[in-house]
């Protein structure tokens, strides 16, 4: 299983990078010793504002598995409008491999598929439903997408929002599984803890900084230092900062983390990959 950071600019498109998404793949090798399918497997968390154009550098969104979104601000889904006009209306769709649905799972919270409409601009009964099968999370339900497992947690944030643990078969130990817990957006709580209980990888956001950031109410993002204390209570392996929004310091930002994480701190940028 590998991780791409295709956008990890906070809150909206940095200079440096799109918002916020991120593709899981699995390899067409790895799916066939898991027992699934000999075929590549894509899975996309969150597809922020900028992030379909950077996508399409690391996979053909014709052949994407689903799409995973934590929570309904722009910065985190409003791409996936451009995504259905590329499934609609790209003159190969009918030729697509086989194996990819003809009606591409996006999971997301409650009225996910009318915020869709909503941002789209969808005429009464020509929605995005014609390609895309909208799906609600369900806390504490996991749902499989071939050799993947995504499961949703609900976390700490203004709007209904989730992480999302995936499970998946692992590239650095072959024959065993992987876990990547990615936190959407959200502050410290008992819900991104448990998400993030013995990961492999941590993708955490980290848009606050400590001591600058002090007087904003809490319930909104984490800092550097907050996201280090998740990884250390949940007993994370390596950790990942995302989510630092164009002003943010990043060296600042993993500074923090490391006061309070003993583990491997990175600091995402577009087009980094991890092997898990």
């Amino acid at each position: 299983m590998r991780l791409v950071t295709v956008g990890c600019s906070g809150s909206f498109a940095g200079p440096a990078s799109p918002a916020s998404s991120y593709l899981v793949q699995v390899s067409a090798a790895e799916a066939a010793a898991a027992g699934h399918e000999e075929r590549d497997w894509s899975v996309v968390l969150d597809l922020g504002n900028g992030s379909l154009g950077a996508l399409q550098q690391f996979v053909d969104p014709l052949d994407l598995d689903a799409v995973a979104l934590s929570h309904l601000h722009p910065d985190h889904f409003v791409d996936v409008c451009g995504l259905y006009v590329y499934l609609r209306y790209h003159p190969t769709r009918g030729s697509a491999r086989t194996g990819v649905p003809s009606r591409l799972p996006v999971l997301g919270p409650v009225d996910t598929g009318a915020r869709l409409d909503a941002a789209y601009g969808a005429e009464p009964g020509d929605g995005l439903a014609h390609e895309l099968d909208v799906r609600t999370w369900e806390p504490g339900t996991a749902v499989a997408v071939g050799p993947l497992t995504l499961e949703p947690y609900r976390v700490f944030h203004p709007v209904e929002a989730y992480g999302v643990r995936v499970t998946g078969p692992s590239t650095l130990r072959p024959g065993e599984r992987a876990v990547l817990a990615y936190t959407g957006d959200t502050d410290a709580c008992d819900g991104v803890v448990e998400l993030a209980r013995d990961a492999d990888l941590l993708l955490s956001e980290a848009a606050f900084h400590e001591g600058r950031d002090d007087a904003v109410e809490r319930g909104i993002h984490l800092t550097g230092r907050r996201a280090g204390e998740v990884a250390t209570a949940a007993g994370a392996r390596r950790l990942v900062l995302t989510h630092l929004p164009a002003w943010n310091d990043p060296d600042r930002s993993r500074a923090e983390a490391r006061d309070v994480y003993p583990g491997p701190v990175d600091v995402a940028t577009t087009g980094a990959e991890f092997l898990l």
